[in-house]
């Protein structure tokens, strides 16, 4: 992966950004702060990049539990610390989507969000502020 973000930057970075925020691992962060220190693209391009990837990401994870929605409960395909995550979905409601980029549970709170078919927009919204803020506190660190 790490080549690939070399050779192509900015979607390099998209793409990483994206393929950390579905249930598949990634570094984005760290792919983030190589591009910061080889200052090649601005800092805003990065930002965006990362946010728009990740955020695209965590909509495919909702998108993903929408689906499955039509099909089956959600205590058949949720359990252990996914059971917490919908609980704190069903009490914050899309407000919890800031904190989808927490490892392991966030994608839990997109798939239980998609599940329970919270709004779409306010939880783009969400999701994209908490992507934002997290990549904002790294650009900020490392620039």
């Amino acid at each position: 992966m790490e080549d690939f973000i070399i050779e192509y930057g900015l979607i390099g970075l998209f793409v990483s950004a994206f393929i950390s925020s579905t249930i598949a691992p990634g570094g984005s962060e760290a792919a983030l702060i190589y591009l910061l220190m080889e200052d090649t693209f601005s800092s805003v391009s990065l930002l965006s990049a990362a946010t728009v990837g990740n955020t695209l990401g965590a909509l495919t994870t909702w998108y993903l539990g929408s689906l499955t929605a039509r099909g089956y409960s959600i205590e058949k395909i949720i359990s252990g610390k996914n059971e917490r995550a919908l609980s704190l979905v069903r009490r914050w409601g899309p407000a919890i989507l800031v904190f989808s980029w927490l490892p392991v549970i966030g994608d839990a709170f997109c798939f239980a969000a998609g599940w329970l078919k919270l709004p779409f927009i306010i939880s783009l919204l969400m999701i994209a502020l908490g992507k934002l803020a997290r990549y904002a506190f790294i650009v900020y660190v490392f620039s």
